[in-house]
């Protein structure tokens, strides 16, 4: 199955029509569909498609020259190799036609061999740019593909003709997984999921939720079951500290030195470098108020677990292992997940609040043009959705109600009090105001709406 993904397969598909030689980088997390999308791109055109393995730096040479071979023959001769690398890049100059060669996994062949780089360079500079050559470098961590390809030391640096990070899909393609669901069902498995492909082909929509919860998350049968933990032994070299990093966080310890005391990997500089690892791979963010206009800069930044569904295995499977491991699901789903269900899918709910401001402003359905999209606290009050245009002056506030009751014009008049605490100090004089309603909003509310100019939104609107 082969969803979305549309704008970046027309972007390859554009490079691909420039026939002259390109040096692709396609990087992204694991199971966020990088491979699909490259096999969808070959399709119909003459191409090698490698895979690399944590097999020997040999046998991934041997490997990779058979495949070479074959290209212009119907086998190759038994033990056939390159004698070396530099041998095999070489080879592919005389690789007739538009050639696309994917050299998926490149991540695993740096790691047996660390001059390739510098290999690929060399060949790529001596022949390979003047060619017709269509080479993909694909990679899943992101921090070893920016340092080893993208960065500025890296020896292919200034080689790569283009690249894109692959990020998980946003809601409207995630529901699209799920056609037989309602729009509420479609972002309630958002928020469990999250937009990784993998995660939500797991999923069927021949069944509701909560048996695709038990089957594929709580039973330790389950398809993703073991993901956090398969994830970060796959990504990382320390995975057991990571997994303590991720946890804390999930117990409700947002700043670094709780997050130290919490997890127990060493300090607090430590601590800081396993989170500036995670945040990398883009399960952690460091999330300040909107109204920073230097982020990085804040004291007030708060560690939060990004993806969504690590958020939810750290809420529901880890702390009821145990349980869990004597067979106890439905137990652990009666009592732990059903119950507090809502509030988990509240807290998705205003991601997805803040998403769908973000895509208006990129359609230009905007009437501000933002260069902050985030939330907003202080001590005592929150606001759900913050827009910020400090060029224009302007800030749009928005509330989320995740609840069986529609919005009525006392949340509204609540949203105005705490936009008032916000720019207090009159910094954006035009305010403008949204709310987002799993059940709609009353008659009360729309009349004052749409005279107030409030921008109402649907869950159906947001997908």
């Amino acid at each position: 199955m082969f969803i979305n993904r549309e704008a970046e397969r027309s972007h390859l598909e554009e490079r691909y029509r420039s026939e002259r030689a390109e040096l692709f980088v396609l990087y992204g997390r694991r199971r966020v569909g990088k491979t699909q999308l490259l096999r969808a791109f070959c399709e119909g055109k003459p191409h090698i498609f490698f895979i690399a393995t944590l097999s020997s730096d040999s046998d991934q040479l041997a490997e990779f020259s058979q495949e070479i071979w074959r290209f212009t023959h119907d086998s190759a001769p038994e033990g056939f190799t390159f004698p070396s690398w530099e041998a095999a890049f070489a080879a592919l100059a005389d690789l007739p036609g538009r050639p696309v060669v994917v050299l998926d996994e490149f991540t695993y062949l740096i790691s047996g061999n660390k001059a390739l780089p510098s290999i690929l360079q060399k060949v790529w500079d001596a022949t390979l740019r003047t060619t017709r050559l269509f080479l993909i470098l694909c990679g899943s961590y992101i921090g070893m593909m920016e340092r080893q390809v993208l960065g500025y030391q890296a020896p292919l640096y200034g080689r790569r003709t283009g690249n894109f990070q692959l990020l998980p899909m946003e809601l409207p393609a995630a529901a699209a997984f799920f056609p037989a669901y309602s729009p509420i069902q479609q972002l309630e498995a958002w928020a469990v999921l999250g937009g990784m492909p993998y995660y939500l082909c797991v999923f069927s929509d021949g069944e509701d939720l909560f048996t695709n919860i038990r089957r594929r998350v709580l039973d330790g049968q389950g398809t993703l079951h073991h993901e956090p933990q398969l994830l970060l032994m796959e990504e990382l070299r320390e995975p057991r500290n990571y997994f303590s990093v991720l946890r804390a966080i999930a117990q409700g310890r947002t700043r670094l030195n709780e997050i130290a005391q919490g997890a127990g990997v060493g300090n607090t500089a430590t601590t800081a470098r396993y989170l500036d690892i995670l945040q990398e791979m883009q399960v952690v963010r460091r999330a300040v108020p909107a109204t920073e206009s230097q982020p990085q800069k804040s004291n007030r930044g708060l560690y939060q677990i990004t993806d969504a569904f690590l958020r939810f295995w750290f809420r529901y499977v880890h702390p009821h292992q145990g349980t869990l491991d004597l067979g106890l699901v439905d137990t652990v789903l009666d009592r732990y997940v059903r119950p507090t269900f809502e509030q988990y899918v509240g807290y998705a709910f205003e991601e997805a609040a803040r998403e769908y401001v973000a895509r208006l402003a990129r359609a230009g359905r905007l009437a501000l043009l933002p260069e902050r999209i985030g939330g907003w606290w202080d001590r005592n009050e929150e606001i759900d959705v913050v827009a910020i245009s400090d060029a224009d002056g302007a800030v749009l506030v928005g509330e989320c109600k995740w609840s069986a009751n529609p919005v009525g014009t006392n949340i509204l008049a609540d949203l105005k009090r705490k936009a008032a605490l916000l720019n207090a100090a009159g910094r954006w004089p035009d305010v403008s105001y949204a709310l987002f309603a799993k059940a709609g909003f009353t008659p009360d509310l729309e009349a004052r709406a749409s005279l107030e100019g409030v921008l109402l939104v649907h869950v159906q609107d947001m997908l």
